[in-house]
């Protein structure tokens, strides 16, 4: 049978936590919402894909592209500097996750593509996006765009172009997750906030791999996030490379030295997944992708299609994200329940 992952239950207590932890931060004195700054902290440098960047101020008006970038800035605390954020509302209910009060507290400015005179109508002072996560030359939507017009431009790590055409991917994804909260920890004076964020995530992380499956005991996972002809699927520099690996798996495609990107069918076949992991996201429901990996001729030799060991992440779960921890702690208990027999662990 299919076991569907979704690990909001731990991103939850996860989160609570945090909260807690961001709590004390912001009760220090001379901090109230993460408005105020301490004296001397300004001017700020970070480096960010390759680019040296200084702040003279936090930026009080920042518009976020897409969930994981829009959540990255609530795991900070840092609503009260956003004018809103752009996202399409396919990413799941935004009701019921940890963030659900910051959502309720910033304006959801559109559902559709992001663009530069959204980004002027809302008076914005800074955009927090990537490439391919909103920028993009050919919608004309770049950081040089928006650096004519005044607007700041800060680029999700995971994003970064790596000098190889367009291929992105600088550093391990965690790295990336762990590199932008402390940048913007910085950047926005709330330093402690984010080291505490950090220090948190890869505790967790640590435990899921402490409880790993190791050695010969690691299946072969394949991500699948769409495609028919050519799967989408993740290299060594998406969300699902570490979240996999971390998680005890052996990720197929970790020689791919990108981000999100298409492979054939026939190196799927070839390297055999015991365990499919498929990206809930889009017009494409997680069921019709189960159905079209199971019922596709090409592959139904492989593992994880012969024995139905597929499972299912949600979207914001893979992209570069503060659910990336929880993620990688739900996919470990997954991966502890599969034997290469085809059922759950103890189960056979």
């Amino acid at each position: 049978m299919p076991h569907p992952v979704r690990p909001a239950a731990l991103a939850l207590a996860t989160a609570l936590l945090l909260t807690g932890c961001g709590a004390q931060v912001t009760s220090q004195e001379g901090e109230k919402d993460g408005s105020a700054t301490r004296d001397g902290h300004y001017p700020v440098t970070v480096e960010n894909c390759g680019e040296k960047k200084t702040y003279d101020k936090a930026p009080r008006r920042v518009v976020t592209n897409d969930v994981g970038i829009t959540e990255i800035m609530f795991a900070l605390g840092l609503e009260g500097h956003m004018a809103g954020y752009v996202m399409p509302d396919d990413k799941g209910d935004l009701t019921s996750v940890p963030w659900k009060d910051a959502y309720q507290k910033t304006t959801w400015l559109s559902k559709e593509r992001i663009n530069k005179e959204l980004v002027l109508d809302a008076r914005a002072d800074l955009v927090f996006a990537g490439w391919n996560y909103g920028f993009s030359e050919g919608t004309g939507f770049t950081p040089a765009e928006l650096e004519e017009v005044g607007v700041g431009s800060y680029l999700l790590s995971e994003s970064c172009r790596n000098g190889r055409g367009k291929a992105r991917g600088v550093m391990s994804p965690l790295d990336a997750l762990y590199t932008d909260l402390l940048n913007l920890g910085r950047i926005f004076d709330v330093e402690d906030r984010a080291t505490t964020l950090v220090a948190t995530f890869r505790e967790q992380v640590a435990e899921a791999q402490a409880k790993a499956p190791k050695g010969a005991d690691r299946p072969r996972v394949f991500l699948y996030d769409d495609g028919r002809d050519k799967p989408l699927t993740s290299g060594a520099y998406a969300g699902p490379h570490d979240i996999i690996t971390k998680a005890g798996g052996d990720h197929i495609m970790k020689d791919l030295e990108d981000s999100w990107t298409t492979v054939g069918w026939e190196t799927v076949v070839e390297r055999d997944p015991e365990v499919i992991v498929i990206n809930d996201y889009g017009d494409t429901s997680a069921d019709q992708k189960r159905k079209f990996l199971t019922s596709y001729p090409p592959l139904a030799q492989v593992s994880a299609v012969k024995n139905d060991r597929i499972v299912v992440l949600d979207y914001v779960d893979l992209v570069e994200s503060p659910r990336n921890p929880a993620a990688v702690s739900s996919l470990a208990a997954e991966l502890r329940d599969f034997d290469r027999g085809g059922s759950p662990r103890g189960e056979g």
